[in-house]
């Protein structure tokens, strides 16, 4: 795709490149919150309320990351692909397991996404990095920030 112009002083090529980083991190970032939905209208058991909450809340607290990246791929020029069919289509994280129910299983399978999606952000940060676009790489070590108390918020389930 082309480029829209722009006077960012970052050079085309490295533009494009931290665009495709930031695609593949919104679908993604769509990609978790909607099975973190998924987890939200199916979980049961004797922790239902407290998990089918939180689940939610992990689904809400993804909004803004959700937009921040696509807002951050629009600011350097490029074009945010971030339909659902998209997503589908290009999300690098595992299917989410759609026949369970048991709360246990699902913060299992939740804290997994999660953990997945922040080991790829970190990633992308130093990618975005060496790059040479910092407030890219910034942008990226507040949702790393924000997935991992997610994550801890999901996972104390299953911890002792």
């Amino acid at each position: 795709m082309e480029l829209h112009n722009t006077k960012i002083d970052i050079a085309k090529g490295k533009r494009e490149k931290v665009i495709g980083i930031l695609n593949q991190r919104l679908a993604d970032a769509s990609d978790l919150k909607s099975q973190a939905k998924q987890a939200h209208w199916n979980v049961k058991g004797m922790n239902f309320i407290a998990l089918h909450e939180l689940f939610d809340q992990v689904a809400t607290d993804l909004d803004p990351h959700v937009d921040d990246i696509a807002e951050r791929i629009t600011t350097l020029g490029g074009v945010a692909l971030g339909t659902v069919r998209v997503a589908a289509q290009n999300s690098s994280l595992s299917e989410y397991p759609l026949e369970i129910s048991d709360g246990a299983a699902h913060v299992d399978a939740l804290s997994n996404a999660l953990a997945d999606f922040g080991k790829k952000v970190r990633a992308d940060i130093d990618a975005t990095d060496e790059l040479g676009d910092v407030d890219t790489a910034d942008l990226l070590t507040g949702v790393s920030r924000s997935i991992d108390k997610m994550l801890w918020f999901v996972e104390a389930h299953l911890q002792a």
